[in-house]
């Protein structure tokens, strides 16, 4: 297997109280690999936790404290959406890279290709894990996939340390967990310290976009800040009360947060 030097992270910013990376994809991702070496040089480390930020995830942060905490204490928690850049506009603080995994990920197995660094998909439906590993391959074909699995178990039953049995089994260098917030990152973090693997990073519905299952919006929606209205058109029912209820939420917290920030006293309820 072949090393790199970590890269070191030129800073964060704070949006509700959680650290969110400023690099560039491309640095992103070359301190992320760079782990697999540190962490097999170093037996019994937990894995590094790599997670990321949207409207949603934080709203999710909001209501459900673990959540919070395991945000709080990831070791990279990165920009996955344009809510992210508007609050940190909002805030007037420094604007993180937007990284979006359909795109990142095929940089991503271009790298641990070049690196020789092996990726463990789990998550999604069954099947869908299989059909995105082979998409994968099909265009890195030196790519190295250790295993898949679907996400559909139970973390605190026999089927979940059936999971973490086949992922030592099978040394995976990189495990991409996409089993929706938030049982993915709360999967993430109690399994930290129980595998050998060096990196943990959840990744939403990356393998539903990867295996061709859901389509990608068009780039002058997704550029601009607009793949959500695409992707409530195509699943309204599984999206509505994310976006129609969730955006406005998102804004309002916002709003408050940046207030809050200037010292401005909140705004009063109307009077009936």
């Amino acid at each position: 297997m072949s090393t790199a030097t970590s890269t070191p992270s030129s800073g964060t910013v704070r949006l509700f109280d959680i650290a969110i990376e400023l690099d560039p994809p491309s640095v992103m991702l070359d301190r992320i690999t760079s782990w697999v070496a540190e962490g097999r040089a170093e037996p019994g480390r937990p894995a590094r936790r790599v997670m990321y930020a949207n409207a949603h995830v934080l709203n999710q942060s909001h209501a459900i404290p673990a959540l919070r905490d395991t945000l709080r204490s990831a070791d990279l928690v990165y920009c996955d959406g344009y809510g992210v850049r508007l609050a940190a506009r909002m805030m007037h603080l420094d604007s993180p890279h937007r990284m979006t995994g359909a795109d990142w990920i095929w940089d991503l197995a271009e790298l641990c290709e070049r690196r020789e660094l092996s990726l463990y998909l789990l998550g999604s439906e069954p099947d869908i894990a299989r059909r995105a590993a082979a998409n994968l391959v099909a265009r890195h074909p030196r790519l190295r996939i250790a295993g898949t699995h679907h996400g559909f178990f139970a973390p605190d039953e026999p089927h979940g340390e059936r999971v973490l049995e086949d992922i030592e089994a099978c040394q995976p260098d990189i495990v991409l967990v996409g089993m929706g917030s938030p049982k993915q990152e709360l999967w993430v973090d109690a399994v930290a310290a129980r595998v050998s693997t060096p990196v943990l990073w959840t990744v939403g519905a990356l393998f539903d976009y990867v295996s061709g299952l859901v389509p990608r919006a068009p780039s002058w929606l997704a550029d601009n800040g607009w793949e959500w209205i695409f992707r409530l058109a195509i699943e309204p029912g599984r999206m509505w009360k994310r976006y129609l209820l969730g955006n406005p939420a998102f804004l309002a917290r916002i709003v408050d947060e940046a207030q809050h920030r200037r010292g401005d006293p909140p705004v009063a309820a109307p009077s009936r």
